[in-house]
Order: C-alpha cells, then sequence, then structure tokens
C-alpha cells in the first residue's frame, strides 16, 4: 500500500494450497482488496475429486464460486486459474479448460493459465474458443519463459492478454526489451507485469525469508522509467490493462 499499490490479484488455485480463508484475514487485517480465483492446476496435482467430476459439475462449481461464494468464507472468486503441462494439455487438463470456457462465457471472468510453451497455449485458445470462451478474456501466464517470441506476437494477434511473470528473478532488461517489442507491434493494451514473489515455505521456520512484493513498484518501475519509458505507459500496463483484464463482462 505505501508503494501505491490498491489491489493484488493472488492466482493460486485447487491443487497447490488454495486458502481462501487465509487471504480474507489478510485482507480484512491489512486492508487491502485480495482478487482470488477459482480453477485447478495441472497434472500431477489435479485433486481426485475433479478427476471424478465431470465437465459439467466442474463449470457448475466455477460458476457458483463466481457468483454466489466460496464454502466456508463470505466472498466471491474475482477469476478463473488453470494451468497445462509443457508437452500439451492431458485429457483432465482439456476437460478443467473446456468447464472454465463455459464458465466465463456465463459470468464474464477472466481466465488465466500457467502456461510455459506458446504452442500449448496457442492450442488452448483453440480450446477455450471452440469450447464458446472469448479468447480477449483468457491470460497467458509465464508468457516470458517462451523463448520463441514470434509465438508471443501470435498469442497477442488472437486477443488474448500476455503477462509477463517473474519480474525480479531475471535482470530488469530482459522484461524491458520484451515490453518495447510488443508495445512496437501495438499490443501494448493486451500486456500485464506480475511478479510469483512471496512463497512462505512451511518446512522452514516462520516460512523462511519470503521475497517482497515491492520489487514490481520499487524496483522494475522506476528503472522502466529511467530506461525512457513514458509514465502513461506504466500506468495503462500496471493500472488500466489489468482493471480492464480482470472486471467482469468486458
Amino acid at each position: 500500500q505505501a508503494s501505491g499499490v490498491f489491489a493484488l490479484v493472488e492466482p493460486t488455485p485447487v491443487g497447490v494450497g488454495r486458502r481462501p480463508d487465509v487471504l480474507e484475514r489478510v485482507s480484512r487485517e491489512c486492508g487491502m482488496p485480495l482478487v482470488t480465483a477459482v480453477g485447478v492446476y495441472r497434472e500431477p496435482w489435479i485433486p481426485d475429486w475433479v478427476r471424478k467430476a465431470s465437465e459439467t459439475e466442474l463449470a457448475d462449481w466455477m460458476i457458483e464460486e463466481l457468483t454466489v461464494g466460496i464454502a466456508g468464507v463470505g466472498f466471491c472468486a474475482g477469476w478463473i486459474k488453470i494451468s497445462a503441462g509443457d508437452k500439451g494439455l492431458s485429457e483432465q487438463e482439456a476437460k478443467v479448460l473446456r468447464a472454465a470456457a463455459r464458465a466465463s462465457r456465463v459470468t464474464g471472468a477472466a481466465v488465466g493459465s500457467h502456461t510455459v510453451r506458446g504452442d500449448v497455449l496457442l492450442q488452448q485458445l483453440q480450446i477455450f474458443a471452440d469450447s464458446g470462451g472469448d479468447v480477449r478474456r483468457f491470460v497467458w501466464i509465464h508468457t516470458q519463459a517462451e523463448s520463441n517470441t514470434q509465438l508471443h506476437r501470435q498469442v497477442a494477434e488472437r486477443g488474448a492478454w500476455l503477462e509477463y511473470d517473474a519480474v525480479g528473478s531475471e535482470p530488469d532488461p530482459v522484461y524491458i526489451e520484451h515490453l518495447t517489442r510488443m508495445l512496437d507491434l501495438g499490443f501494448g493494451s493486451q500486456l500485464l507485469l506480475s511478479q510469483d514473489r512471496g512463497w512462505y515455505d512451511p518446512a522452514k521456520p516462520l516460512g523462511g525469508t519470503p521475497k517482497p512484493y515491492t520489487y514490481l513498484t520499487d524496483g522494475f518501475l522506476p528503472r522502466w522509467l529511467e530506461h525512457g519509458v513514458s509514465q502513461d505507459v506504466v500506468d495503462q500496463i500496471t493500472r488500466r490493462n489489468p482493471f480492464q483484464a480482470f472486471s467482469r463482462g468486458n
């Protein structure tokens, strides 16, 4: 909050430790809005109940959490988080994706996917569209992990959001180069930034030493401004774009 952040979009789905009850307490204690997700992570972290559920049952579960509320807490999920393996979609991952497309169509919620490879992301976009989803509501999380930048452009041309993640884990010039390239191509209205930081480790005393969430605001953005980007572009990517991406019904 002291660094100018007024909301956090929290991406932990079912399968890798989602705790909406903890998020609710943190939000109330800090006075910081946290936007949590409904959804399921990739193989091999898919729970048995998801494997047994039908596509319709999964879609209904997502819709309920997005519109009625998450069981045990007093709020709704704000978006849908899924994932895909690096070698392509498994049968279960594809089922979750189709359910997410249906839930997104009904609620207007964004769907973000932890996907490393661009060719797999393009497969997801096709399935998503064939299942009635609007590709403009799809967020490619971890775009920076794909070394083939032509795939960045192909995904952007399909209309999806590109999230350059893990800012602070690689040198800042890497991200500045990615962003400059996409801005020059005219895709500034489809870019997002994230950090993939924190990482409380329950196996270590007091959870270890989490990486602070302030690197983006206190480290990267000042350096990007020094590099010559305008404040308006920074505001677009860190304020206007996230609001547009994660608001309902865009």
